[in-house]
């Protein structure tokens, strides 16, 4: 028979044998998470590149020929969902406006509705968890409060800027501190480990196959659909595990512990990997999954919209020193803090009022999730019917 000491020795034993194993298995989660994590960046980056390769010239043209600010602000929306991308869309507004094709006054609108397009992207993976309804109820709110956020800020001040033109001074104010600053640049390190994946797949369907751009942009964006479909699925579930084993709590203490420190992390995670649609993407399936809620998702989003212009002023920075021109100089920097101080005074205003935000998501979302139809409406609409409708009557 064992003796006291002897039976807690197989105990002890035991229990060291189950949590190597334990942590073993939490380990093998966390790495199929980071593969699940570059598989589905590598997808919203082929979404985009997709977008490019049959949207590009339509949306450089809506671009150059809008005559008012009204249907400059629904061609930014509209160029903006075509491309996929506001970084994009805003390097075209800033060439345009260097090129003296543009005014600032008028590359402002277009600035907010880029601002207003991006966010088609999160709002498009949200509708992959379209099957399960819980899931995608929380996760068609954690896109679309980023919608009603944008939303909201362009119903407020692009009636004032177009009576009191405050963007644009605050712009010009900032471009008169900065001015005489140039040779900023910055490489984002998720472009070292994603482009040439999304590079190489371009280069293998064009040029060794020799697809024409549309069709090799019609199966990029089938593949990717089906990439993004499939890694969230298994990411969900596999957060769904780790959630139960206490890795929500360690979410919840240390990244999105105050609503401060979730608009710290969106706006540095944005403005390192350089790309508000990968970051504001990401945080889709973790609400979906019930690990963070919307409550500390939506302030993630809104320093995530602020980390996204850093890029921007980086960029025009950097042109500063390389175009050695005054005219493009001044203007490519001003439409980069316009850009700033559009988000800025958005962020300012809504969140203190960020109840109506995220209400507004909430019901819409409860709406979706009882009749799917209405998702599918409310992105149709918003990005593309309605923005199509004003630029085809508007000219």
């Amino acid at each position: 028979m064992l003796t006291l000491s002897r039976r807690i020795a197989v105990v002890s034993r035991l229990w060291g044998w189950m949590t190597k194993g334990h942590k073993l298995k939490q380990g093998l989660k966390i790495l199929v998470i980071l593969v699940l994590l570059y598989f589905f960046l590598i997808s919203i980056k082929l979404i985009g590149t997709s977008f490019q390769l049959f949207g590009r010239g339509f949306a450089e043209q809506l671009i150059s020929s809008y005559s008012n600010p009204f249907l400059g602000l629904f061609t930014g929306i509209l160029a903006t969902s075509l491309v996929q991308s506001s970084s994009t869309v805003t390097s075209l507004i800033v060439g345009l406006v260097g090129g003296g094709v543009l005014s600032v006054e008028y590359a402002i609108p277009l600035v907010m509705g880029a601002n207003m397009g991006t966010t088609i992207t999160n709002t498009l993976v949200s509708l992959t968890f379209v099957t399960r309804k819980a899931d995608f109820r929380r996760a068609f709110a954690a896109a679309t409060v980023h919608d009603f956020f944008n939303l909201c800020t362009i119903i407020v001040f692009f009636p004032l800027e177009i009576k009191f033109h405050l963007i644009q001074k605050s712009a010009l104010f900032l471009t008169q501190i900065f001015e005489g600053i140039g040779g900023v640049t910055f490489v984002s390190p998720l472009k070292w480990v994603i482009d040439p994946v999304a590079k190489g797949f371009q280069h293998f369907l064009i040029n060794i196959l020799s697809l024409p751009e549309t069709v090799a942009g019609i199966i990029m964006l089938i593949t990717a659909a089906v990439v993004v479909i499939a890694s969230l699925v298994y990411l969900v579930r596999t957060l769904r595990s780790l959630t139960i084993n206490q890795a929500e709590n360690s979410i919840d203490r240390y990244l999105f512990a105050n609503a401060f420190a979730a608009m710290l992390l969106g706006l540095v995670l944005t403005a390192v990997v350089q790309s508000s649609s990968v970051t504001t993407s990401l945080i889709v399936p973790l609400v979906a999954a019930g690990v963070v809620a919307l409550n500390r998702a939506y302030p993630f989003t809104l320093g995530a919209n602020i980390g996204t212009t850093v890029t921007a002023i980086m960029a025009s920075l950097a042109t500063v020193s390389a175009i050695n021109g005054q005219m493009a100089t001044t203007v490519g920097v001003t439409v980069a803090f316009a850009h700033l101080s559009f988000n800025v005074y958005g962020v300012a205003l809504f969140y203190p009022l960020r109840w109506l935000p995220i209400f507004l998501a909430t019901r819409l979302a409860r709406i979706a999730a009882e009749s799917k139809k209405w998702a599918i409406i409310f992105v149709l609409m918003v990005f593309y019917i309605l923005p199509l409708i004003v630029v085809l009557v508007a000219r």
